[in-house]
């Protein structure tokens, strides 16, 4: 019995080799760091510190999701300052 492997599908590894990738933003971590994913191939890549796009590892993941929470409680306290300021 075989087992299934996550290699993507011939078909849409030619068209990429052929055409090159069509790559969409799948999630946006920060205003300067996204996840893109091939339309055809599935293929993921991220942005590096150096704004370059990079192949998305497990490690790259990782440092995502930390940035990703950190901007996220950053953008909501400076919110909550603003209310509280306008407040007064």
């Amino acid at each position: 019995m075989k087992k299934p492997t996550n290699k993507p599908a011939f078909i849409p590894t030619m068209y990429c080799n052929l055409f090159g990738h069509d790559f969409e933003v799948t999630k946006k971590v920060t205003y300067h760091v996204k996840e893109y994913t091939c339309k055809h191939c599935k293929k993921q890549l991220t942005t590096n510190g150096n704004g370059q796009l990079i192949e998305l590892t497990p490690k790259f993941k990782e440092i995502n999701a930390i940035l990703e929470r950190i901007h996220n409680s950053k953008t909501q306290r400076s919110k909550e300052k603003l209310i509280t300021s306008s407040i007064y």
